[in-house]
């Protein structure tokens, strides 16, 4: 399985809540009907540094990006204008699964991305980040845009009370985000003959 992370900033408020409105709902059942798409969770960053939205899929395989159904319907024309910093990447990960990253409407997803660093700087700071968090599953850059080497994500079954980043390296982008979306499964928007 992989992991696909799309993060982006959102330039127009007046029309913030229609476009959260629409990925949230009818955007996230769309993708969850193509091919290869198993999972899928959004969420907005509450504190930290890095971009304020974060979309997380888990795929079957990057085929999900050659795909016929993945082509033809995209679906972020009427928005394109507005999303800013936006970023699409492609990671691989050791033993995922669907809901590797679940988090309940109470919990928090922990994100530590290293953009723009040389895979060696990043290397060297992913070091020091996995000692002061080890339960964080590392990700490394497998195709799209590659904005970062390496991700470290975790799910948090609640917020913390007081969180701080870690500051463990230079150049790293460190946030606590809050799910703004249930999570989903292909299988729940699949529809039955």
């Amino acid at each position: 399985m992989f992991s696909y992370i799309v993060r982006c900033n959102f330039s127009d408020p007046a029309k913030e809540k229609p476009w959260n409105d629409w990925y949230s709902g009818p955007k996230l059942g769309q993708m969850l009907s193509k091919p290869y798409f198993r999972s899928t969770q959004r969420f907005r960053r509450s504190d930290g540094t890095g971009r304020n939205y974060l979309a997380l899929w888990i795929l079957e395989s990057p085929e999900a990006f050659n795909t016929h159904e993945y082509k033809s319907d995209w679906g972020f024309f009427e928005w394109r204008p507005y999303i800013i910093d936006w970023s699409r990447d492609l990671f691989a990960g050791n033993g995922l699964v669907e809901d590797s990253f679940a988090v309940s409407p109470q919990g928090a997803l922990h994100v530590v991305s290293f953009d723009g660093l040389s895979k060696d700087n990043a290397e060297k700071a992913q070091k020091a980040y996995a000692f002061v968090h080890p339960n964080m599953t590392w990700m490394t850059i497998a195709g799209l845009d590659k904005h970062t080497e390496i991700i470290g994500v975790e799910a948090l079954d609640e917020l913390p009370r007081s969180w701080r980043p870690s500051n463990a390296a230079v150049g790293a982008q460190e946030a606590i985000y809050l799910p703004i979306s249930d999570f989903h499964r292909a299988s729940s928007y699949r529809k039955v003959d």
